[in-house]
C-alpha cells in the first residue's frame, strides 16, 4: 500500500523540481527521499518521475498522480484539524492569506485584538494576489483568505465583512471638482498592474463610465501609484480601508471621496466543511469590529 509519507515525498519534488530542495522540505536526507519515491514507483509499477544530470521533470502519469496526491494530502490534514478542533478549536496555528491591498491597512490593527481574544491561537499572514491566495487554500497551503469581491470563489465557505469605497487621488494642483466626471473624462487613469483584483474593482467603480488610460504606467503597489500620482503623472483610485490606515503619509496630493462609487466587497474564504469554521466566524467578526472602528 502506498503511504502519505510516499506522496508527501513526490509532491515535494513535484514543486521544486530538485531532489535536495524536496529533501530539505520534507526534513529527511536526498537518499531517504530518493529512496521513497523509488518504493513509491515500484509500489505502482510505473514511472514518476524523469531525472538527468540536468533536470528533474513529471512524468504525465506523474503529473496526474501528484494532483490526486495533493487532494490525499490535504484530506489528511483536515482529518488531524477534525481532531484538534475537537479538542480545542481555538489553540494551533492558522495561515492566514490577505490581499496586498487590505492586509497591510487592517490586519496589523486587529492584531492586538485577536491576540487578546484568541490568545491560543497563533496566526501566520502571506501576503499574494487573489488567485494565488484561493489556489493556495485549496490546496491546502492557506486555512483562510482574506480577499475582496467579485472574484470567482467556486465552492468556497464565504464570510462578507465590510463594504469597502473609494477615493480619488489626484495632484495636489489637479482642478477636481467633481471626482466622478475626472474619471469619466480623464484619460489619465492610473491602476495596478493586471493580476491585482484592485484593478479590476476599480474599473468597476462606475460601470462603464471610466476611462482606462493606455498601458503606459502600470504600479505593483498602492505606495507607487501615489508617488506617480504626487509627480504628476495622472489620477488613481485608493481604497477607503487604505486611506483611512494612512497610507497616503505626506505625499502631496489631493483626496476626493467617491461615496456613489460602487465598493468592493471584503470577505474571509475558507474551504468548505472546515473543522475551524467557528474560529474563522470569531476571527472575522474581530476583523469587522477593526475595520468600522477606523
Amino acid at each position: 500500500m502506498i503511504t502519505l509519507r510516499q506522496l508527501h515525498f513526490l509532491t515535494a519534488v513535484a514543486d521544486t523540481l530538485n531532489f535536495s530542495r524536496a529533501a530539505e522540505r520534507c526534513f529527511v536526507t536526498q537518499p531517504t527521499l530518493s529512496g521513497g519515491i523509488k518504493e513509491l514507483e515500484d509500489r505502482l509499477g510505473v514511472r514518476l518521475i524523469e531525472r538527468t544530470r540536468r533536470s528533474v521533470l513529471l512524468t504525465p502519469l506523474g503529473e496526474e498522480i501528484v494532483a490526486r496526491g495533493r487532494r490525499l494530502l490535504l484530506e489528511a490534514e483536515e482529518i488531524e484539524a477534525i481532531a484538534r478542533a475537537h479538542r480545542n478549536p481555538f489553540e494551533g496555528d492558522l495561515k492566514l492569506g490577505a490581499i496586498p491591498t487590505i492586509g497591510p491597512y487592517l490586519l496589523p490593527r486587529a492584531l492586538p485584538s485577536i491576540r487578546e481574544t484568541l490568545p491560543g491561537l497563533r496566526v501566520y499572514l502571506r501576503e499574494e494576489i487573489t488567485e494565488s491566495l484561493i489556489e493556495g487554500l485549496n490546496a491546502g497551503r492557506l486555512d483562510l483568505v482574506l480577499i475582496a469581491l467579485p472574484f470567482e470563489t467556486g465552492a468556497l465557505e464565504l464570510m462578507p465583512l465590510f463594504q469597502d469605497g473609494y477615493h480619488l487621488a489626484a495632484p495636489a494642483d489637479w482642478p477636481v471638482s467633481d471626482g466622478a466626471r475626472a474619471l469619466s473624462e480623464s484619460g489619465q487613469l492610473m491602476l495596478l498592474e493586471k493580476g491585482h483584483c484592485l484593478q479590476r474593482h476599480a474599473l468597476e467603480a462606475y460601470p462603464g463610465r471610466i476611462r482606462e488610460s493606455e498601458d503606459r504606467f502600470a504600479a505593483t503597489s498602492l505606495t507607487t501609484l501615489i508617488a506617480m500620482v504626487a509627480e504628476g503623472l495622472g489620477i488613481t483610485l485608493l481604497p477607503d480601508l487604505a486611506v483611512k490606515a494612512g497610507v497616503v503619509g505626506s505625499a502631496d496630493i489631493r483626496l476626493t471621496p467617491l461615496p456613489d462609487a460602487c465598493p468592493r466587497r471584503v470577505v474571509l474564504a475558507w474551504r468548505p466543511g472546515s473543522a475551524r469554521a467557528e474560529v474563522f466566524h470569531k476571527l472575522g467578526d474581530l476583523l469587522r469590529d477593526q475595520a468600522a472602528a477606523m
